[in-house]
């Protein structure tokens, strides 16, 4: 009897097992295949920008000091002002290929028309290798010269870049064609100390090099002469510290543009002038403590008040900002003061007019998120400047900033 109980157990668990396994073969077989959807190429392609609104005459005593290259909204009837309003457009659409478009919504077309869009940059990198350590960037960017000058003003602290290094390039670009090399790895570190909150420049490469039309972004070429510029710098790290060294310059002739001279200036032939630049840079990221220095000297035109016309002539200048980062929970805290000195002329203004500068900035930029940041500096300048229309004005005065920057 007991064997017989134990065969149809037997028997029972073999039936049993065999109908599992029908079914779970049935389920198996009735699933759907999946599908690899099929990457297209506007997956990707990103949005990203930022907005500044600024207001720049508390504390004001003297409402005739004013920034041309810089703040326009800075003195006499200037009020709330949108300084800039920037939607970027970027994408790796190719294994090798990334593009990058920026316009911004905040450009003056006159002296009585605002908020009108303008490109700023409007390139693509064609890397030559996997690792894309090798590229080559064509069309609109910033010129590889000078750190605050490729530093994105969403993450620089002093509200306005120093007339020192940034009277080179207005704008900070033009419309040319450079190499860049960089490790993978440092390309990683530039991209960190952007994303992290240490105030980086980007990534322009270890070593950059290149050919631009040397008349400024969004101007025509006017001559059959193109700029050449050159850096190398190398971000290294001490302990918790990251060091930055670099150098860079730029050569070239320049023509003076006819809307750009008063009547009976006198002017070289062909209105060409000789165009250069040499800069040292050193960058201790705040970690928390940190140092931005940078110092230029070269030649270019400049209006000469003793002989009524324009020259070229030596100039020379620079700038150091210090900085302490100090982070509270999710919040950000950095002081900072800026000091730049500069005396030469500006090429890109009336009759490349003559500078002196000597200007201190000193204030505090609170993160109270990552999506907003907000702040307060107070301004001493002192201003010496020469053209045809006015031959001396010597301007001092202080005055508190203050911006909200949206970041989206």
């Amino acid at each position: 009897m007991n064997r017989i109980i134990s065969i149809f157990i037997f028997l029972f668990l073999v039936l049993h097992l065999s109908s599992q396994d029908s079914i779970q073969n049935n389920h198996t077989a009735e699933q759907p295949k999946v599908e690899t959807k099929k990457a297209n190429w506007y997956d990707k392609i990103s949005i990203r920008g930022y907005t500044q609104v600024r207001y720049n005459r508390l504390f004001e005593t003297n409402p005739n000091l004013k920034s041309e290259q810089g703040d326009r909204s800075i003195g006499n009837l200037g009020g709330f002002f949108i300084r800039r309003m920037r939607i970027i457009i970027y994408g790796q659409v190719h294994e090798n290929v990334y593009f990058y478009i920026q316009p911004d919504f905040a450009s003056s077309a006159s002296s009585t028309g605002l908020h009108f869009g303008q490109l700023r940059d409007a390139y693509f990198d064609v890397s030559i290798d996997k690792k894309r350590e090798f590229r080559f960037r064509i069309g609109q960017s910033k010129v590889p010269f000078g750190f605050e000058n490729m530093q994105s003003s969403q993450n620089r602290l002093p509200l306005d870049r120093n007339d020192a290094l940034n009277s080179a390039v207005s704008n900070e670009r033009d419309l040319g064609a450079f190499f860049m090399y960089a490790p993978k790895k440092v390309r990683e570190l530039y991209s960190s100390l952007v994303n992290d909150g240490y105030k980086g420049s980007g990534d322009y490469g270890v070593f950059a090099c290149g050919l631009y039309n040397g008349q400024t972004a969004n101007k025509p070429e006017l001559n059959n002469n193109s700029h050449f510029v050159a850096r190398l710098s190398y971000p290294f790290k001490i302990k918790e510290q990251i060091i930055e060294p670099g150098i860079q310059g730029y050569t070239g002739i320049w023509t003076m543009p006819k809307d750009q001279l008063t009547a009976s200036t006198k002017v070289s032939k062909n209105l060409e002038y000789l165009d250069e630049r040499y800069a040292a840079s050193l960058i201790l990221y705040p970690k928390p403590f940190g140092i931005q220095a940078e110092y230029n000297i070269g030649k270019g035109p400049e209006y000469d008040v003793a002989r009524d016309s324009i020259m070229t002539k030596d100039l020379k200048g620079g700038y150091v900002t210090l900085s302490y980062l100090i982070k509270v929970k999710k919040q950000v805290i950095i002081p900072f003061v800026r000091g730049t000195v500069y005396e030469g002329g500006k090429k890109h203004e009336l009759d490349a007019r003559a500078y002196n500068v000597k200007e201190v900035e000193g204030g505090i930029e609170y993160q109270l998120f990552k999506n907003f940041e907000f702040t307060a500096s107070y301004v001493y300048s002192d201003r010496t400047t020469s053209d045809k229309t006015k031959e001396s004005n010597h301007q001092t005065g202080s005055f508190l900033r203050i911006q909200a920057q949206l970041n989206f």
